[in-house]
């Protein structure tokens, strides 16, 4: 039904011009004449109305027919541009031009200032009988547009041009764009789409005041992360909500449009630019290759799925206990690979014999072991589950590969192994461990990729941030003094894999963050820009730190120096060495324990990890 009553509506609107477009082609033609005669309609001559009368069918008939051809009667002319503009004109040229050629062949004689007259009025009548409807809609929108929102546009270039356009052609928008800033000089107060240009960076909390700004739109597509970062610094003193026009190659692409405005998040406020990591000239190694990937349905085993796919591996084995990761994971890659040989597995790696057989089976050449509980304080809760999993887990796994000759084999490791303040760091340092170990007894080269917080991924503090203001507030941080080292997950993910063609075996790699960033700024941050004010419409609450947090996290132990690669964000952490054989021993009796539920675990955890300190409970250790 709607689909009919559309065509109805098109068929209506065509119709409608093809009649104007008449009247526009025979009115021209007598408009022409009666300048040429010195606009008195008793001067001319009657033999040129008799044979303009005569062609005036053919000419209509003709001239209708080309507007068909070049499309006139096919553009949405809500967004006519010049590229209708010369559309139309080359038409009525190409309409003058055959009727010249036609009143020639047919020996009717008009005055030579006829054509050039009956030219400009017809390619006159024809631009406005079309830009009237974009000019009435633009009156019209800007009438019923003074609604609550009154935007600032920050940056003057094609981008914006294009936001403005749409922004002010839209019907469906409450408020109006209201003013415009850019740094260059030169376009200070001026206009561009018809939206004054009113001063630079350093005149926004004044004009926001001035205009009465609700809502601002960062339209710099093609700045640097570092000049954003500055526009940003300045809008989050306002009020306003922010929303920004995401990069440059969706200029090119022509894809700027309101619909891709995005939230400003608080990767916006980092204050760096983003990690460029050229992996194309080192994952040959992947190429052809058996690709495992444990807990690959996770924030960074999925995202290295997503990377690794785009360099041809000869099979990508996913594994995973959550079903539900598995399968979106598995959806999304057969949509945008049809042709990947994908094997997708419900598994837990602390089974042994489903390990097997699945290395038996599959024989992977290359394993990324995601796989792991990461979230603190519910492994502080559950400590065995910590090393059950994590360790006992990673055991089980490193042993499969050592037994079935998988080339490399490359851990996940966090920063919070270092100086361990909680069993989850503590176990994943106990992993770091077995890789080190495995890697001097076994061909497999074993190698682990130490790295802090990752932005978005399950359990970061920036999705509950986002719900809670959502929610109106509180938001809860920590400690007001906690800070945190950050990355995106497609930055952490492409160093991972560049380490990864850097490893040789028992490296410890650790991946160079930038500067930590205090996460209570990070909270005042997302308030400001999400449009309200901290401690005023949004509280902030501090609960103080919870059981194994840290106020800082360390990527290095004191023990451990740092050695160069070619990419100068990642480096190699030097392995300290320790007594294999009875590490082995202990670690047996480690997850011993732990499988009979333990309550001491944090103790016979630390007589192997001499760096972990952890607060002990009254009346159980």
């Amino acid at each position: 039904m709607k689909t009919l009553v559309r065509d109805t509506q098109l068929l209506v609107r065509r119709l409608f011009l093809v009649v104007l477009d008449i009247l526009i082609i025979n009115t021209s033609s007598f408009v022409a004449l009666w300048i040429r005669f010195d606009f008195s309609i008793g001067n001319i001559d009657s033999i040129y109305i008799s044979e303009l009368l005569k062609y005036l069918p053919i000419n209509t008939i003709i001239t209708l027919g080309i507007f068909w051809g070049l499309r006139l009667y096919h553009s949405l002319w809500k967004f006519a541009s010049v590229d209708e503009l010369m559309n139309i004109i080359f038409a009525t040229t190409v309409s003058e031009v055959v009727q010249y050629i036609g009143m020639k062949l047919m020996h009717i004689v008009m005055p030579r200032s006829y054509f050039p007259l009956h030219l400009i009025f017809m390619s006159g009548l024809v631009l406005c009988s079309r830009f009237a409807y974009r000019f009435l809609r633009r009156i019209s929108n800007q009438y019923h547009s003074e609604g609550t929102h009154r935007t600032m546009i920050i940056g003057a270039g094609d981008a914006a041009a294009i936001l403005i356009r749409e922004m002010i052609n839209s019907s469906y928008l409450d408020g109006k764009v209201v003013c415009a800033i850019d740094d260059d000089k030169l376009k200070i107060g001026k206009y561009i789409q018809g939206i004054k240009i009113v001063g630079n960076r350093n005149t926004i909390l004044d004009n926001v005041e001035k205009y009465g700004i609700t809502d601002i739109i960062i339209a710099m597509p093609s700045a640097s992360q570092k000049a954003t970062n500055e526009i940003l610094n300045i809008c989050k003193e306002t009020s306003c909500k922010l929303k920004i026009l995401p990069g440059v190659y969706q200029l090119i692409n022509e894809e700027v449009s309101v619909s891709r405005l995005r939230n400003v998040d608080i990767e916006d406020l980092l204050g760096r630019d983003p990690i460029e990591t050229n992996l194309d000239d080192v994952m040959g190694y992947v190429s052809g290759k058996v690709v495992m990937i444990t807990g690959g349905g996770g924030s960074i085993g999925s995202e290295l799925c997503r990377q690794i796919v785009k360099y041809n591996p000869k099979k990508l084995i996913i594994v995973d206990i959550y079903e539900n990761n598995a399968y979106e994971i598995q959806m999304e890659l057969k949509r945008n690979y049809p042709n990947l040989n994908l094997v997708v597995l419900i598994a837990s790696i602390r089974n042994t014999k489903r390990m097997n057989l699945i290395f038996e089976q599959y024989h992977p050449e290359i394993i990324y072991h995601a796989a792991a509980h990461k979230h603190v304080p519910l492994m502080e809760d559950s400590p065995n589950e910590a090393i059950k999993n994590n360790v006992y887990g990673t055991l089980k796994i490193v042993r499969a590969a050592d037994r079935y000759g998988v080339k490399r084999f490359i851990q996940i490791s966090t920063d919070k192994a270092v100086n361990p303040t909680n069993i989850m760091g503590a176990s994943k340092r106990l992993c770091e461990m077995i890789i080190q170990a495995y890697n001097n007894r076994s061909n497999t080269e074993f190698v682990a990729v130490r790295f802090g917080n990752v932005l978005g991924s399950n359990g970061s503090v920036i999705p509950l941030f986002k719900r809670q203001i959502a929610e109106g507030g509180p938001v809860t941080v920590t400690h007001p003094d906690i800070i945190r080292y950050f990355m995106t997950i497609p930055e952490a993910v492409a160093l991972v894999l560049q380490a990864g063609a850097y490893a040789r075996g028992g490296e410890i790699f650790v991946l160079d963050m930038g500067s930590p960033v205090k996460i209570d700024d990070m909270a005042r941050n997302l308030i400001r820009l999400s449009g309200y004010t901290p401690d005023r419409d949004i509280q902030i609450k501090y609960t103080g730190l919870r059981p194994g947090e840290k106020l800082y996290e360390e990527l290095l132990m004191d023990e451990e120096g740092l050695k160069e690669t070619a990419n100068k964000r990642i480096h190699i952490g030097q392995p300290i060495k320790f007594d294999e054989d009875a590490f082995f021993e202990k670690l047996e009796e480690v997850c011993t324990e732990a499988t009979n539920e333990s309550e001491h675990i944090r103790e016979f955890v630390q007589e192997l990890v001499p760096t972990y300190h952890y607060k002990k409970k009254e009346g159980k250790e």
